[in-house]
């Protein structure tokens, strides 16, 4: 299937087959608002019970499919992800505005991430055990948890379907996904490669819509058996409360205000280079992003000077462009949204250091500058996920206060320090509440092949990627034999 087949109208894949929708909607290009990435088939309640009833159709099957079997399904998918990883990037990097090397890193991770799957479904592991009583046998055995619906988000993709959907299927599980409407053209990417992997009908469905239809039918449906959602705190609120009532396995990604603390013993240029990978590249967009920066007061004021150079001198432009670092906000509503912090943190007193107007380029497009603020930590520019190119700094006294903010959230997802200090380094590893903590690295960036997710309000259930997700896609099942 060549790109330009992808970009014309996306459909949904139910029970097998390509389903045009009952309406359509359009995804446009933020870097050249003028651009029509995709118009894409939009499916209803009905169209999503289909899907659902096609996964649990074909869950027999699959389920008691060979893991060999699974494992080149999977395997197969990985490798037309990388060999294709520019071709599709340019895609994603068109569809959701993540500057180029970015987009084709992200691909590259997803079929990555196949590949270790297509490696774990070889390796589903079992126990046989001893009992009290005599004369019998024990075994623990993992088996599928049944229908899954996948509800993504548009920041990752490609990688976030990945990282639910290979794990799914790799335990024996059917699929209905559901990606974000902003970026329906890489979703069906995704979906048509996986639809020629050799699964059989109905094991993997894509459907496309609002989360208020296609999302809110997988959430209620009494055959989808598990639900893994990324997105905002409110909608996973909404969706643990609904999914609790029918006892449904429910797994929540919901963000993060991640912390990252600059020590004054820290190496400063790394430190620079920390914060601004962290707190401004893909567009801020990442629920890893540092968006509290906690620096230290005797080293506050050159830390500042220093990240504001470097914001001053940040190329920002069309996410296809070379030499571009930082690409367009989304859409228009995720940019008046962060145009709103901004105004909001001015009103109550935060200082404006840099940046966080909306500019303009060659091409149409929703662009700002990234922003920098000095901030309180009472301030809801500082307590409040934005989900953009924006990000404060805190003065810390010294390094318990310092860890004394950092921990001062309702998240909970990551938490950085830069130091040089092995004590100091070890103790904020023991001791920042987060599920993931990163030293001299910035707060976004993680490895696929180990678990990811928090603690608080960023995350609900078993943790998502490596050998962890099994304990979310299976259910264990304990059998007693009379030897």
């Amino acid at each position: 299937m060549k790109l330009g087949d992808l970009q014309l109208s996306p459909r949904h894949l139910i029970n097998g087959r390509w389903e045009i929708g009952t309406t359509s909607g359009i995804s446009t290009n933020p870097s050249d608002t003028r651009e029509v990435v995709a118009e894409y088939a939009r499916a209803d309640r009905n169209e999503t019970e289909l899907a659902v009833r096609a996964a649990a159709d074909a869950l027999p099957t699959w389920s008691q499919s060979t893991p060999q079997r699974r494992a080149d399904v999977l395997d197969l998918i990985g490798s037309e992800l990388l060999a294709r990883k520019d071709e599709l990037g340019a895609l994603l990097a068109r569809e959701e505005g993540k500057t180029l090397p970015e987009a084709v890193a992200e691909v590259a991770r997803s079929g990555q991430i196949f590949k270790f799957f297509a490696g774990e479904a070889l390796r589903i592991p079992g126990e046989l055990m001893a009992s009290v009583r005599q004369g019998v046998q024990v075994d623990v055995t993992r088996e599928p948890v049944g229908v899954v619906g996948i509800i993504a988000p548009w920041n990752f993709p490609f990688a976030i379907p990945a990282w639910k959907i290979a794990p799914a299927l790799a335990y024996g599980n059917t699929v209905v996904f559901k990606p974000a409407e902003l970026v329906p053209a890489c979703g069906w990417a995704l979906a048509e490669i996986i639809s020629r992997s050799g699964l059989p009908a109905g094991a993997f469905n894509l459907v496309m819509g609002s989360g208020r239809e296609v999302g809110q039918t997988l959430v209620d449906h009494p055959l989808v058996n598990a639900l893994s959602f990324t997105g905002s705190v409110a909608t996973g609120e909404r969706i643990l409360r609904a999914t609790s009532q029918r006892r449904a396995k429910v797994q929540l990604e919901m963000g993060g205000k991640n912390p990252l603390i600059v020590l004054a013993d820290a190496d400063m240029d790394q430190a620079i280079d920390c914060a601004l990978q962290g707190s401004y590249f893909s567009t801020g967009q990442r629920c890893t992003a540092s968006s509290r920066l906690i620096v230290e007061g005797s080293v506050h004021e050159a830390f500042v000077a220093r990240l504001r150079q470097r914001l001053v001198n940040l190329k920002v432009g069309h996410a296809l462009e070379r030499g571009t670092e930082m690409g367009p906000v989304v859409d228009s509503n995720q940019l008046a949204q962060n145009l709103g912090y901004i105004d909001m943190a001015k009103s109550e007193g935060a200082e404006h250091v840099w940046g966080g107007e909306r500019i303009e380029r060659a091409t149409p497009g929703h662009y700002m500058s990234p922003a920098l603020f000095l901030a309180r930590p009472e301030h809801r520019i500082a307590r409040e996920e934005i989900f953009g190119p924006v990000a404060c700094v805190l003065r810390a006294d010294d390094y318990e206060h310092a860890l004394a903010l950092a921990n001062d959230t309702p998240y909970g997802l990551c938490a950085g320090i830069c130091t040089t200090s092995l004590k100091h380094a070890m103790h904020f590893k023991r001791h920042a509440v987060v599920g993931m903590t990163m030293v001299n690295l910035p707060t976004a960036g993680v490895d696929f092949h180990v678990p990811f997710g928090g603690r608080k309000e960023s995350s609900h259930g078993p943790r998502e990627q490596g050998r962890y997700a099994a304990e979310f896609y299976t259910t264990v099942k304990t059998g007693y034999m009379l030897a």
